[in-house]
């Protein structure tokens, strides 16, 4: 097995297409599948089954993945000791993210200490984010919910209050903050089921023992607040993803009972090296000062 062919193979189990997995190493899509060919015939194996477009992992490479992914580390560390005593001067490092915000703070931050190392940012919901994290889709993930999966190693980085925001012309937009009691009769405009936002509100609400009027279920921040500039109803964002918009105004919730969270997540496995570990180092050091 050769370094080529490794990285052939890591490449195509990673972007689940020989095409892709090409385009992203440099290569000609002839040679790629050579060198994947190459490494079956010389072990006798089916490392990808190739269903049209669709290519999925055999379970053979299943279990070559890790070890394959570890050894690509591996060498990214012996390349930076040898280079820059250990200075993280090469590399690239994927993150998975449920939204723009806090990543691109991290982001900042990460890149002001290591500005060599080349970032990417994919983004996605919670599940496909852990999902793409176990399958070394992505490096990290920035994710608005905890899990206590042993193969994940989290960060806890910041806690986020969650507000309404009403359209310029409803009563609330005239006040600072509201109490959680005067929810009950007011049209509200819900995210989808499995929303970090939503769910924290539902459990406010039931725990406060208020049942919600919900006129709408609306999948995507920005239709939603497309809904709220329309004036069909309340809506409720994490403060620290809210936008300012002339047609509605941001209104707390007095006492803060709804909130969110976010963490960094890497698999438990990935911890320890030196270019996840660097991002996870960040997050820690970033976290502890109240951001």
């Amino acid at each position: 097995m050769t370094p080529a062919q490794l990285r052939a193979f890591l490449a195509v189990a990673r972007h689940r297409g020989f095409s892709s997995a090409a385009r992203a190493l440099g290569l000609s899509q002839p040679t790629l599948t050579t060198q994947v060919q190459a490494l079956e015939r010389e072990y006798n194996v089916e490392l990808f089954f190739r269903r049209g477009r669709r290519i999925d992992l055999s379970e053979t490479a299943q279990r070559l993945l890790p070890i394959a992914q570890n050894i690509a580390e591996l060498e990214v560390d012996a390349l930076n000791l040898l280079v820059n005593s250990g200075a993280l001067h090469v590399g690239s490092l994927r993150i998975g993210a449920v939204g723009p915000f806090h990543v691109i703070e991290m982001v900042d931050v990460y890149r002001a200490q290591y500005p060599r190392v080349e970032l990417s940012i994919k983004l996605g919901n919670s599940a496909q984010s852990l999902n793409d994290l176990e399958n070394y889709v992505t490096d990290v993930a920035v994710l608005a919910n905890f899990s206590n999966d042993a193969r994940f190693v989290s960060v806890p980085y910041a806690k986020h209050p969650v507000v309404l925001f009403a359209h310029v012309d409803h009563p609330f937009a005239k006040r600072e903050s509201v109490a959680l009691k005067e929810l009950a009769k007011q049209p509200m405009l819900m995210r989808e089921q499995g929303s970090t936002t939503r769910l924290a509100l539902e459990a406010a609400l039931e725990q406060a023992g208020i049942r919600p009027q919900v006129v709408m279920e609306i999948g995507s921040r920005e239709a939603l607040r497309e809904a709220v500039g329309r004036g069909l109803g309340l809506g409720t964002v994490s403060d620290a993803e809210f936008i300012p918009d002339p047609r509605f105004r941001k209104v707390r919730i007095q006492g803060d009972p709804v909130t969110t969270h976010t963490y960094v997540y890497c698999l438990a496995e990935r911890r320890a090296t030196r270019l996840v570990g660097s991002f996870m180092d960040i997050a820690e050091q970033h976290a502890l000062h109240g951001k």
